[in-house]
Formats: structure tokens, sequence, C-alpha cells
């Protein structure tokens, strides 16, 4: 009987094999590779293709610290908890809501993109509107039990794996068969000032900084959220088998869905003529212009098709995105209450097995997002994005350095681990040395603002730490 209470208490492992994969492969595809490409493809031209490259390597080195920490021990609160239990209480507490509220803003941004999607096809739907029905939707999914959230990321990744392999395959189409037209060659790569026409650091017309240095700020953002899959760990079915399973397959996935895609979108069109508001997917789209087929004795024009192909894509991986922010942010809560870092009332698990309280507190806190684009005009979101950019940062180095003292305590208890990282300690400090090099980028490329906040963020966060210890002094 005393099991089974304590059963009801925890969280459920639901997901399966095929969920884990999926949400893995999920956050691995969002907007910043559908629509994201434009602006560093300028800075950079071709030579962004290895960026990717570079951004998709550290960010796998990245996977692989944390999949050895959560098969070693699958608990809730994922890289919080080893934060706090082997680097120390205000590294746990920091790391803890650091992630919640970076994921607060990008469910805002994101909630705010959905809005302006449905717009293309209803553009006398206010923007507020549609926020609060997939607000309301999406909240409603994740109380339910997390099979359902699994099986709605996983349909949600499904589209977007089929949109990209249906944009290669009919890239290489339009390649191979000419119908790509005079300037469709894979010389494109190499034809205008080579496969670095703007360096690796130089300096443009405007004074600002360009070359690949400079667009590997915007490239490494495009893996934000490829984490997900440590969080899922208290409730994946046998962790110990799929979560390695999900992380090393991230490797080959960006391979083909970001590597195998740029070669064929940059060389279907000349690297000039994107421009930061475009993309290369959108320009392959647009050479569908004027084809058309019959059906049932009607002729049909690609052109509107193909934009509200489109347009379903991006929408989709904007709710696939604000999904797993409802996600990982309730289950962050969860483990913060867990660690006595957060109030225990966010503990209180529904019928469903799914933190109830976490779920509301955070859908709660977004729901200023609907405020914000009802009284408000959408450049109020400017700054909580810059605020974005750099807790993405801080999230990221610390789990490379939670990593390093993770593996002194292992090491020094001989304790095996299941799933070991590659090369460490080299690829810890890889990873620290990049992620460094990313804030000096960011400093000197029109970021400045979102590394001046590091500090002040931290600092927000040490005096809240300091206030939560107090209390929970004197209430003992």
């Amino acid at each position: 009987m005393n099991t089974q209470q304590n059963d009801e208490k925890k969280l459920k492992r639901g997901l399966s094999n095929r969920h884990i994969q999926l949400i893995a492969l999920g956050g691995a595809i969002g907007t910043g590779l559908f629509l994201g490409i434009g602006q560093a493809a300028v800075l950079a031209g071709p030579s962004v293709i290895l960026g990717y490259a570079i951004a998709g390597m550290i960010a796998f080195f990245i996977m692989r610290q944390l999949g050895e920490m959560v098969v070693h021990e699958p608990v809730s609160g994922s890289f919080s908890y080893f934060a706090y239990k082997y680097w120390g209480p205000f590294a746990g507490y920091s790391s803890g809501w650091n992630y919640w509220v970076l994921y607060l803003l990008v469910s805002m941004a994101e909630l705010t993109a959905i809005g302006h999607y449905v717009q293309f096809w209803w553009p006398e739907i206010p923007l507020w509107i549609s926020s609060l029905f997939f607000f309301i939707v999406i909240n409603a999914l994740n109380l339910a039990s997390v099979k359902v959230y699994g099986e709605t990321e996983f349909w949600f990744s499904i589209i977007k794996v089929v949109a990209i392999i249906a944009m290669i395959i009919f890239g290489i189409y339009l390649l191979l068969s000419g119908n790509g037209g005079e300037q469709a060659t894979i010389a494109n790569l190499t034809n205008d000032g080579g496969f670095f026409p703007k360096g690796w650091l130089t300096t443009g017309e405007n004074g600002a900084y360009q070359g690949l240095l400079a667009a590997l700020v915007m490239i490494m953002f495009s893996f934000g959220g490829l984490e997900l899959v440590g969080i899922t760990a208290a409730e994946a079915e046998n962790p110990e088998r799929n979560i390695p399973k999900a992380t090393n397959q991230v490797l080959w996935r960006i391979l083909i869905f970001y590597i195998g895609s740029l070669i064929i979108l940059f060389s279907l069109m000349p690297w000039r003529q994107i421009t930061p508001e475009t993309s290369p997917f959108v320009e392959v789209f647009a050479s569908l212009k004027g084809m058309q087929f019959e059906l049932a004795g009607k002729t049909y024009y690609f052109t509107n098709i193909i934009a509200n192909a489109l347009n379903i894509i991006v929408l989709t991986a904007a709710l696939s995105v604000y999904n797993s922010c409802v996600y990982s942010n309730s289950r962050m809560l969860y483990g913060l209450a867990e660690q006595g870092n957060a109030p225990k009332f966010l503990t209180k698990l529904n019928k469903n097995h799914s933190p109830i309280n976490a779920i509301l507190v955070s859908a709660a806190l977004v729901a200023v997002c609907i405020v914000i684009n009802k009284v408000m005009p959408e450049k109020a979101l400017e700054v909580l994005m810059s605020l974005v950019v750099s807790s993405l940062v801080i999230n990221w180095i610390m789990i490379s350095w939670t990593h390093i003292f993770f593996k002194n305590k292992i090491n020094n208890l001989g304790e095996p681990s299941k799933f070991p990282t590659l090369l460490y300690p080299y690829t810890n400090y890889i990873c620290l040395l990049f992620l460094l090099g990313v804030l000096i980028m960011m400093w000197f490329t029109g970021l400045k603002i979102s590394v001046e906040l590091i500090p002040i963020w931290l600092l927000l966060l040490y005096v809240s730490y300091r206030l939560v210890k107090r209390n929970q002094n004197n209430r003992r």
C-alpha cells in the first residue's frame, strides 16, 4: 500500500522510445532552421554551412555530457538536480530558475509568432486571440498524461521531419533536372567570393562585424532545446537504453537535416540573393511560382499551395516549441520544489501524474504575453528576448561545468559510468571556450545588452537564493 501511495506521488514513466526519439529530433529542428538562416547567411555566405556543423558538434558534446549524468541518475529537474548535487546549492538553484525563466520568455515569443502565422490566413483575427486560443489548447494537453504530451510532440516532429525531407528531395530534383533554372548549380557554393566570401571575421561597410565567427552567434541558438531530452529522464521508459539512443542520433540528424539541406538549398540560388528577412527554404518554394497541375478537370497553381504549406510548417514548428516549453518548465519547477528551491505545493500531481500546480503557475506568467499582445506593440518583447540569449548561454555553460564536477565525484567513488561522454575532459573545455567565444562575439555584434544583462541576472538569482535560504532557516 505504501509503495502504491509513493508511486502516485511520482512522475510516471510514460514516454516510449519513439516519443524520446522524436522529442530529441523536434528539439533539433525549429524555427531557427526554417526561418533563421537568412541573417546568418547574409553575414557569412556559404560558409554558414560549416558554422552549423561546428555549432552542431558543440551541441552534441553538451548533450553527451548531460546524457551521461541523466543515464547515471534519471531524475526530475535534470541538470538543475545535478548542479545542486555535484556543484552546490546555489548552482542548482540558479541553474533551475534560469532555465525556467528562459523558457517562459521563449514561450511568450512563440505565442506571438503563432499569432502572426494565423494572421497569414485570417488577418482580421487579432494577435492576442490566436495566442490565447493556442495557449489554452497546449496547456490543456500538458495537464493530461505525459503520454499525451509525448504523442503530440511526436506528430509535431513528424510534420517537421517530413517537411525537411520533402524540401531536400525537391531541391535535389530541381538541381538534377534543370528545373531550378540556370542559377541552380552546386558551383553556387564557391562561385561568388569562394566558400568564405566574408572570411572568418571582417568589418563590413557599415562598420559591423561579419564573417563566419559573427554568424556563429546566431547559428548557436538554433540548437537551443536539445537539452529537453534530459528533462524527459524521469518520465522515460527504460532511460538507460532510450536516452543514449536519442542522444547519439542527434549528430547524424544534424548532418542530414541541417548540413544536408543547407548544401542543397545554397546550391539552388546565389547566396547574395538571400536577405535577413528570408531564407533559402522560402526561396525554394518561390521557385515553384508559375508551375501548375490539373486535377478533376481543374487547373491548380503551386504558388498558393506552397505558401500555405510553408505557413503550416512554421506554425507547427512554433507550436512544437511552445508545447515543449510548457512541458519542460513544469518539470523543472517540479524538480526545484523537490530540492526545496521552490514552494512544495508545486510537487502536487493530478490524477494523470502531471505536475498540475507547476503547469498552472508557469501558464499564469506566460499569460502576460496575451496581455502584451493585446495592449502593447510587439517591440515590447525585444528586451525579454535579449535575456533569452543570455539565459541560454548560462544554461549550456552550467551543464558542461557541472559535468566536470560529476565526473570528479564518480571517479573518486570508483563508480562506473553507463554512458561515458566523448574525450572527457577535453570536450568540456572545448565547449566552455566556445561558449566564452560566443559571449565575446555577442559583445561586438549588436547583442552587447545580452552580455551586460548576465551579471545583473546572476546577481538577482543570488539575492533571491539568499532570501529563500533565510526564510527556510527562520522556519526551522
